[in-house]
């Protein structure tokens, strides 16, 4: 697992917990900026799981 992975995760699990805070205080603006951390977050991750697969790909 390479940095990129890590911050992915963590970056999609923040953005989830601040989307259950927005809907659970009613906030609309809240809400919208965690889909858009989880939404970013995944990238990342899926960035990183790309660099991963290219360098198992070197080792073979």
């Amino acid at each position: 697992m390479n940095k990129q992975q890590v911050k992915g995760a963590v970056e999609k699990a923040v953005g989830k917990a601040q989307e259950k805070l927005g809907r659970a205080i009613d906030s609309p603006t809240q809400e919208a900026k965690g889909i858009g951390k989880q939404i970013k977050g995944q990238a990342r991750k899926s960035v990183g799981d790309a660099k991963e697969v290219l360098k198992d790909a070197g080792k073979a």
